[in-house]
Order: C-alpha cells, then sequence, then structure tokens
C-alpha cells in the first residue's frame, strides 16, 4: 500500500519571459506533490487555485500526475502567478509574484483532521504567520518545509535550504535550523553537492554535471525525491544521492516537473 503523504501552500504559474514566452504550473507545495506522487507515494495536495483557466490548468496537472485533488479548493479570485526571467546561466530571476487566492488559504478543522492520518507533511509558503505550522506540530506530526519560504525551522524534521556553492554557507545554514529545533537540516550547495547535518554527523554527496536548461523547481524536486528515499527507509547519504538525481533531471527541462509549457 502506498505511504500517504500530502503537501500544504502554495501554488502558482510559472510565466517565463522572452524570449522564453512560455508558462507552467508549479509554486513550491505543488511541485513537491508532484515529485512524491510520481516517486509512488498518495500524495495528497492541500492547497487553493482561483476560479480561473489557471486554476482548471493547475488542478488538471495535479491529476495527471497522480496527486491527489480531491482537497484543492477553488476560490473566488485569481491564481497565483509568478514572472520569471533566466540569467546566463540558466538561473531563474524572480520579478513579480502575485499571491491570489494562495494569499488568503488556511487549512479547516476538518482538512487538519484528515492531515492527522499522513506519515509526513510538507509545508509550502502560506500567508498565514506560521499557524498552521504550530498547529501541526501540536499534533506530533512528520513536518518538512524549505526554509527559503519560512525561515523558521522550529517544529521541523526536516528543514531543507539552499546555499549556493558554498560549504562554509551551507555548514552555516544546516547549524542555524538545528538551533532553532529542526532534527535533520539538509542544504543543497548547486554544482558542488549537497549536505545533511543532524548536529551529531554531517553527511555530504557530490554533484552531477548536467546541461541546464532551466533550474526552477529544482530544489522542490531535490526536497520530494529526498522526502520520498526516506519515507522508503533509506539512509541519509541514499536521499541526498536521491535527491541530486531527481533535482539533475529537473535541470534539463523548462518548468518544476515534466508538461506541457503554453504559450503566453
Amino acid at each position: 500500500m502506498p505511504i500517504k503523504v500530502a503537501t500544504v501552500g502554495d501554488n502558482c504559474i510559472d510565466r517565463y519571459g522572452h524570449p522564453t514566452s512560455l508558462s507552467t504550473v508549479g509554486g513550491n507545495a505543488l511541485n513537491v506533490a508532484v515529485h512524491l506522487a510520481r516517486a509512488g507515494m498518495h500524495c495528497a495536495y492541500f492547497g487553493a487555485v482561483g476560479d480561473d483557466d489557471a486554476g482548471r490548468r493547475t488542478i488538471n496537472e495535479l491529476a495527471a500526475n497522480g496527486v491527489d485533488i480531491g482537497h484543492v479548493r477553488i476560490a473566488q479570485g485569481v491564481t497565483a502567478f509568478t514572472e520569471l526571467t533566466h540569467d546566463d546561466t540558466g538561473d531563474r530571476v524572480i520579478g513579480l509574484e502575485e499571491f491570489g487566492v494562495c494569499l488568503d488559504y488556511r487549512v479547516t478543522p476538518m482538512e487538519f483532521e484528515q492531515l492527522n492520518v499522513m506519515r509526513h507533511i510538507h509545508l509550502g509558503w502560506m500567508g498565514d504567520s506560521g499557524q498552521c505550522q504550530e498547529k501541526l506540530k501540536s499534533m506530533g506530526l512528520s513536518l518538512s518545509q524549505d526554509l527559503a519560504v519560512n525561515g523558521n525551522a522550529a517544529g521541523l524534521d526536516l528543514a531543507f535550504a539552499s546555499a549556493g556553492p558554498c560549504r562554509d554557507r551551507a555548514i552555516t545554514l544546516a547549524n542555524h535550523a538545528l538551533a532553532q529545533g529542526a532534527k535533520l537540516a539538509v542544504v543543497t550547495m548547486g554544482p558542488i553537492g549537497s549536505l545533511a547535518s543532524d548536529g551529531r554527523s554531517v553527511f555530504e554527496v557530490g554533484a552531477h554535471t548536467t546541461k541546464i536548461v532551466d533550474t526552477l523547481g529544482a530544489g522542490d524536486t531535490f526536497i520530494a525525491a529526498f522526502l520520498a528515499a526516506q519515507l522508503l527507509g533509506r539512509d541519509v547519504n541514499a536521499c541526498l544521492e536521491a535527491g541530486r538525481d531527481a533535482a539533475a533531471v529537473t535541470c534539463t527541462h523548462i518548468g518544476g516537473f515534466p508538461q506541457m509549457p503554453l504559450e503566453i
């Protein structure tokens, strides 16, 4: 029986500017949900989309990738979107962010009950000042989050961060997350690999050389692959390798997961 997991929070339409002029479905919580489902987990996505074409597109992409869409809320308003460009290395540069209906999304008491049966929950960006994280923590649930979307690692079983190509900074970020209360801190270092620390040991793996088309969603892919490997009982080094390998594939295509981009 597949392991039950969930992601909670953001989704958006990523709009790539000239000369790409394409859009894809993305967002931290959504990308992680898709990759967890693609890794064989039974993953439910909890979040809100607008009552517009972008919202319908988002739901269709989730369903097409095997994500449980039974908890997606359709709200009156605009589906979130982000305007992006690329630098000369293929790394994304974020311009305008419109949070749309994601801004006011809140988990209901009934949804907290539904989340209570999950083996693990990954939290994306939410505009609730950490209230959902605090509630899930009080329920004793296994939690992870990317510190890029919420810098508070208190109560997290896994805190993810990105340091760029600097090991010293990665160690600093890991130690800070552990000091805040995370049980395991996992930090990616771009072209030099990734590391994880539990405060007693540091685990490290190198990176794979790959032709970069687009780095958007690579971190989300890493998170999902690491989580899936851990849920399957693999050791920390194997989880880091799983994250590295999956993220390298995401860098070879437009968007956070394989999909058909639309022209804008």
